[in-house]
């Protein structure tokens, strides 16, 4: 089953009264529970399309279909509670509030979920996201006093802390080192086998070598879609 399908799709940015195609005629699907990467150089619309599948950007042309929902059809207040409750998203800069501590950043999300929750109860989902990364020893501290690889697994708890169908993850490896890198990977691949579908934009091949699947964009455009894991697919 599909959990993600785009068909035909465009985005445009203007750009000093100039028109930028970032992304022209769009197609792919991903598998439920896949694990997919996406490669590219700079520029070549990776991200933009990252941000359109986690409902942060909107897109002018085309069909985007998140298990069978048409997402264009949502309006700013629908999109955003859809993607609360269904995509968890990682960024490189980890977008942490350093003045916050652990477990008070992995509970931002559940303050925009429907539903009424006490304090204890939103707590209680934290602690349980942190301890899926191995840091609910680390809850009540500081962000700004974690190391590097402590403040990505921070943000993989506050993408998970919904329990989503989909996660994204945007160079989520680029300010790691090797040894990290490892680790943050071997995490993605274990929120994987639980049933999480992963998208991983990347300029690493040996990252992208890990997922199912490759997407290859440039210059707005797919130019290839590879699989790497023939079995899984």
């Amino acid at each position: 089953m599909n959990i993600l399908e785009i068909k035909d799709l465009c985005k445009t940015y203007i750009v000093n009264k100039r028109q930028n195609n970032v992304l022209k005629n769009v197609n792919f699907t991903v598998s439920e529970g896949e694990m997919v990467a996406v490669m590219g150089p700079s520029g070549s619309g990776k991200s933009t399309l990252l941000h359109i599948i986690g409902c942060i950007d909107t897109f002018e042309k085309g069909s985007y279909k998140f298990m069978d929902k048409e997402i264009s059809r949502m309006n700013s207040r629908q999109s955003s509670f859809f993607r609360n409750k269904n995509v968890g998203i990682v960024l490189q800069d980890f977008a942490l509030i350093e003045s916050y501590s652990v477990v008070e950043n992995v509970m931002l999300p559940l303050y925009f979920s429907k539903g009424k929750f006490n304090k204890k109860k939103l707590r209680e989902k934290a602690i349980t996201a942190l301890k899926a990364v191995g840091l609910d020893n680390l809850s009540e501290k500081s962000v700004h006093k974690l190391s590097g690889g402590q403040k990505q697994r921070v943000a993989i708890a506050r993408a998970i802390v919904n329990n989503p169908s989909l996660i994204l993850a945007d160079e989520p490896t680029g300010a790691l080192d090797t040894q990290t890198s490892a680790e943050i990977m071997d995490l993605f691949h274990k929120l994987n086998e639980k049933g999480h579908t992963v998208i991983i934009v990347t300029h690493d091949l040996d990252i992208a070598n890990q997922c199912d699947s490759i997407i290859e964009i440039s210059d707005g455009i797919i130019k290839a879609c590879n699989y790497v894991n023939i079995s899984k697919n």
